[in-house]
């Protein structure tokens, strides 16, 4: 019978995309961010997110991604700092609200969310996420096998990498909410803002530090 990708390829792909799911990157950081300050629903829509915009980068994969980052590296480079200015600006806005909540202390504060849905800002994250850029363009190639069908190869691909994603993501999402708990006290309700806001600058700059 013939399969559809190499067995040993594929069983190395994905033993090589489950060391690089469970690595806190800038997705992971976002996830444990959004459930920190969200809560558990928003973490489940940021994942579905993250790996849509996933879906997309597979599908550039299949029009020839590598021809495009070579041919347009500029386009890449801005999508990807625009993506970190964004991550930041969510980071900036989290530290500030935790500074007002400590300068309003013994008043009802809320933590500082953004108005956007928590899908469009996991899609817009990893749209920008230059690891992505890294992981098509140098990862996956090597483990394509030239003698088969790629779009058959590229779905048993994508299937491997949002599989383990949906459940990294997930996971460090509910770590965060966990912590979000404890919501009702004034000084944690502080101290997580400053957290989630380091997180997401963290993730910012580790969008940053791969162009």
């Amino acid at each position: 019978m013939h399969l559809p990708v190499n067995p040993q390829l594929y069983v190395a792909f994905c033993g090589v995309m489950a060391v690089l799911a469970v690595t806190p990157g800038p997705a992971n950081l976002f996830s444990i961010a959004t459930g920190m300050e969200r809560g558990r629903r928003a973490v489940l829509l940021a994942v579905l997110g993250m790996n849509a915009a996933t879906l997309v980068w597979f599908g550039a994969a299949a029009l020839g991604l590598g021809t495009l980052v070579t041919a347009f590296p500029d386009a890449f480079r801005w999508i990807a700092i625009g993506g970190a200015a964004y991550v930041g600006w969510l980071g900036v806005t989290s530290v500030l609200g935790a500074i007002r909540a400590r300068a309003s202390a013994g008043h009802s504060v809320q933590a500082v969310q953004t108005h956007r849905p928590a899908f469009v800002d996991g899609f817009l994250v990893q749209l920008a996420n230059p690891k992505a850029v890294l992981f098509f363009t140098a990862v996956l190639p090597p483990f394509l096998d030239v003698g088969r069908p790629a779009a058959p190869q590229l779905g048993l691909f994508a299937a491997a990498v949002i599989l383990m994603d949906v459940v990294t993501m997930t996971t460090y999402g509910f770590g965060g909410a966990a912590l979000a708990r404890r919501m009702d006290e004034p000084r944690f309700r502080r101290a997580f803002g400053l957290i989630v806001g380091l997180l997401l600058l963290t993730a910012a700059v580790l969008i940053v530090s791969r162009l």
